[in-house]
């Protein structure tokens, strides 16, 4: 469309109202730039001090659930400044939820992540929520499943930093299997 514009095709009248007119503005337009919160967090806010500004919190409906039933957990993530904040992560995997230490219920590794650093990217004052359920089984090889015993079950999770627990990115939530 711009070409016919600039190729002199169209007949141009400032006084004629069914004609197309000339544009004549004083100032050029320029876009509105942005600048990406990582960019801004890194510029600002030392690596060092970052893990303070943000909170983990693991929280189930219920402290007690029958044998065999699902229990649905949500883990929330919040950034507790009028600011953008990123954290570094070990691996692209930015999070992970563990029952009684074992990662996502198996004792055996689901998945190699690549030797890659991530980035937990939240916007000033973001808070990020996500919901997972256990389903009270461990998984103890590839293709073996053991049900959980009743009894008493911690369910955390955690920013995938390093040292997590000693930054304040972890959080764990116990609840009771019973008969």
């Amino acid at each position: 469309m711009r070409r016919i514009y600039d190729s002199g095709a169209i007949h141009r009248d400032d006084d004629d109202p069914g004609a197309p007119n000339e544009i004549k503005r004083e100032t050029k337009l320029q876009a509105l730039r942005s600048v990406p919160s990582s960019t801004l967090s890194d510029l600002l806010v030392p690596h060092g001090v970052r893990h303070r500004f943000v909170s983990v919190d693991v929280t189930t409906p219920e402290s007690e659930y029958g044998v065999g039933e699902s229990i649905p957990f949500t883990v929330t993530i919040r950034n507790h400044v009028p600011f953008p904040v990123s954290l570094t992560t070990a691996s692209p995997v930015l999070w992970t939820w563990n029952v009684d230490g074992d990662v996502e219920a198996s004792a055996v590794p689901l998945r190699d992540p690549p030797d890659e650093t991530g980035r937990f990217e939240f916007d000033r004052g973001e808070h990020k929520r996500f919901h997972k359920r256990w389903d009270q089984m461990f998984r103890v090889t590839d293709t073996d499943w053991e049900p959980a015993e009743p009894g008493e079950y911690t369910i955390g999770a955690s920013v995938n930093t390093t040292d997590s627990a000693a930054k304040g990115l972890a959080d764990e939530t116990t609840v009771r299997i019973i008969r």
